[in-house]
């Protein structure tokens, strides 16, 4: 009886079990939409005065946010229109509102799994982040391509507020476009893109060229200029006056798309038409820039700072600004009819601009006026174009926008973006891949002489440290393999992995290494807090601070303590993701490295114990607690090639290099257990001590009794076939 009542209670615990957990997981779908989120949000939060909401809309996945009976807002999910993925490959959901004129009224982050911020930055810091985008102007966003505002990124968690601005940006833009909110209309693609017809190439003189809208024009003279500044009411403006006649040229601006076959050999000529192709790579376009008068156009600013702030190109939402590297000055036309003019000027625009040259575009000149010491005050005029249509190809017709697409388009651009904004970080990353990887293949000439190789070391170790690990925030985590395993179970995508370059590269190096040499290529080199817990034990051994070995017995059941931690956190990651992560604080990465000890305390206190460990017992922490080195060790088993050398008396009857092993994690027996190695090649260098190796030294003794010095080969170097030798080394 007492064992069937047993069975019965484990029957009905398990089934009680089961459906908690099908009753979570249909809770936790039925969440993440704008109905349930907006029920835990009160309607002032989201628009001042606002006392309820409105039913959701099924076309547009909009409420309207009411105040009595008017609407003075309308609700909406960022994830419900643009990707929202992040980190952990789940969604960001944040709720914003926005006004009748596409203005921002209050802005909430409601979910997110999100490891970088769950590990290493408190949660309040991210929520006060995101409800600063409130009174953010979507018009002026979509006027400037969402560069109206300053990005605020926070230490750790670049990827993170990335996604989020971008998803209230062009999120809020659809929502605006969709309502027909701030006067923003909703966006027509016409399809496939038009393109230019290159083989037009019909020579035409300025007067035609001007007069079929090949050549666009501004001009502004000196008392339209004092007019527009004084109509501003900034009285300090208009105090200060244009000198010169009204009707004196302020400045005479010309704006034509040179890289039109047609246009740019009319304008430029044959020979400079070639140069512009030759500087032009696919997908680049580019425009001829002229002026006169009392104004210019490019300033000055561009010699200090590198960039033409004057002009901008803005073609719908996006913008495009030139820099030094995309102007090239024009000596003269190559039309005999046209004016003179003071400044020519070609400047290219990128391919990844997103630029159509069949669609209408303006060239935005901003006109500067002092009014203090230092201070100034702006007035816009935009300079119209577009090209006539018998430059382009015939157009098919128009269709809706496919939104789809645009996803697509719009998050490579915000990883490409990521890349490029880290584009000397990744040189300086890639450049110490290359070095270690030179060590590696030729880790018996490194290793010859010691005392540079230990320096060498050190060395690697404190570049490490400081700039992976505390200047660039490139610590990997356990974390990121559990977020992988969650973006594979539910629909894997590359763009949330891709907007961390340093962090994707390492992984990719990583991947490569695990089948040469095993997980001691990032352990034993890469990783900073490794390199700070050897470096900070360096320090110790220098201030005779006494170093314990454990006994093997205990030291080896000990080695199995992170593999267990690692399949714990991963098995938990299975079932939840935000619970995983959280007790992934066994990794202290996050308070050591990625915010340097400015944490609270409980988390301060168990990096510096693990450290104080470390003083002791060298990378006390990758011996035994780290997940991340166990979860690397178990791939490591299908590497390719054994590179570390070993003679036949290694572990009998020496045991030099067992003793000296900095982990441990060469056998009694002589074997190198490759899964706690961290390739550290101190056993190398011990291979060819002359002071050390038994093998060695025994060597040159025979070579002093004999008198024969072999010179070709060098010490600690037999032959594969030599008696001493235990392993054939790869060469």
């Amino acid at each position: 009886m007492d064992i069937r009542r047993a069975i019965q209670s484990l029957v009905k615990a398990t089934a009680y079990f089961f459906t908690t957990c099908l009753f979570l997981i249909a809770h936790a779908a039925l969440a993440d939409d704008l109905a349930t989120f907006l029920s835990d949000i009160p309607p002032a939060e989201l628009a001042a005065g606002a006392d309820g909401y409105g039913p959701i809309s099924r076309e547009t996945k909009v409420a309207p946010v009411l105040k009595g009976r008017d609407i003075v807002a309308w609700a909406f999910l960022t994830s419900d229109f643009v990707g929202t993925t992040g980190y952990s490959g789940k969604p960001i959901h944040v709720v914003a509102a926005i006004d009748k004129d596409a203005i921002l009224t209050g802005v909430k982050l409601v979910k997110h799994s999100e490891p970088i911020i769950l590990i290493g930055i408190p949660n309040s810091k991210m929520i006060a982040l995101t409800e600063g985008y409130k009174g953010l102007d979507l018009k002026a966003e979509a006027a400037t391509g969402g560069e109206a505002h300053d990005l605020d990124i926070i230490s750790g968690a670049t990827v993170t507020i990335m996604i989020i601005d971008d998803s209230l940006v062009r999120g809020g833009i659809k929502v605006a476009r969709a309502l027909g909110l701030g006067g923003l209309a909703p966006r027509l693609d016409r399809g496939p893109k038009r393109e230019i017809d290159m083989t037009h190439e019909e020579i035409s003189d300025w007067g035609t060229l001007a007069g079929d809208g090949s050549v666009r024009r501004l001009t502004l003279d000196i008392g339209q200029i004092n007019t527009a500044f004084a109509a501003t009411g900034d009285a300090r403006a208009a105090k200060r006056p244009e000198s010169g006649e009204p009707d004196d040229i302020y400045i005479d601006m010309h704006l034509a798309l040179v890289s039109v076959p047609s246009i740019g050999k009319s304008l430029l000529g044959d020979a400079e038409y070639k140069n512009l192709t030759n500087w032009l790579k696919e997908g680049e376009q580019a425009i001829l820039v002229l002026g006169r008068g009392a104004y210019s156009f490019k300033g000055s600013g561009y010699v200090r700072g590198g960039i033409f702030d004057r002009i901008q190109l803005i073609q719908g939402d996006n913008s495009v600004r030139f820099f030094d590297k995309q102007q090239r000055r024009l000596g003269d036309l190559a039309t005999s009819d046209s004016p003179s003019f003071t400044e020519l000027d070609i400047f290219k625009i990128p391919a990844d601009a997103e630029f159509d040259p069949a669609e209408p575009f303006r060239l935005q000149l901003l006109a500067q006026r002092a009014v203090g010491a230092i201070e100034k005050t702006f007035l816009t005029f935009d300079l119209g174009y577009k090209l006539p249509e018998y430059y382009l190809l015939p157009a098919a017709a128009p269709v809706l926008v496919n939104s789809d697409s645009d996803e697509a388009a719009a998050k490579t651009a915000l990883w490409q973006r990521a890349w490029k904004d880290k584009t000397v970080e990744i040189g300086v990353l890639g450049a110490m891949l290359l070095v270690l990887t030179g060590v590696f293949f030729f880790q018996f000439q490194a290793t010859a002489n010691a005392r540079l190789f230990y320096w060498f070391r050190i060395g690697y170790l404190s570049f490490t440290l400081v700039f992976l690990g505390w200047y660039a925030n490139a610590q990997l985590s356990v974390v990121n393999l559990m977020a992988l395993a969650a973006s594979l179970r539910g629909g894997f995508t590359w763009d949330a992995f891709l907007m961390d370059p340093l962090v994707f590269i390492q992984w990719f190096a990583i991947a490569a290494a695990l089948l040469f040499w095993g997980r001691g290529a990032y352990c034993g080199w890469l990783c900073p807090f490794g390199a700070l817990q050897e470096l900070v034990n360096k320090a110790a051994r220098a201030l005779k601070v006494p170093q314990w070995t454990l006994p093997w017995g205990l030291h080896e059941r000990l080695w199995p303590l992170k593999y267990m931690i690692f399949l714990g956190l991963f098995g938990l990651s299975m079932v939840s993701m935000p619970l995983a992560e959280t007790y992934a604080e066994v990794e202290p990465f996050k308070t050591a490295i990625i915010l340097k000890f400015v944490r609270e305390w409980p988390f301060v206190i168990f990096a510096v114990l693990l450290l104080v460990a470390g003083l002791f017992i060298e990378r006390f922490y990758c011996r035994y607690l780290c997940p991340l080195g166990g979860a690397l060790a178990i791939p490591a088993r299908i590497r390719m090639f054994d590179w570390l050398r070993r003679y036949k008396e290694c572990g009998s009857p020496c045991q030099t290099c067992a003793i000296e092993c900095p982990v441990q994690a060469i056998h009694p027996t002589g074997e190198i257990n490759p899964n706690e190695c961290i390739n550290c090649m101190h056993c190398q260098v011990l291979y060819q001590s002359e002071n050390k190796c038994p093998v060695v030294i025994k060597q040159l003794k025979r070579r002093a009794k004999t008198g024969s010095v072999d010179l070709k080969m060098p010490l600690g170097q037999p032959p594969a076939n030599h008696p001493n030798a235990k392993n054939s080394p790869v060469s």
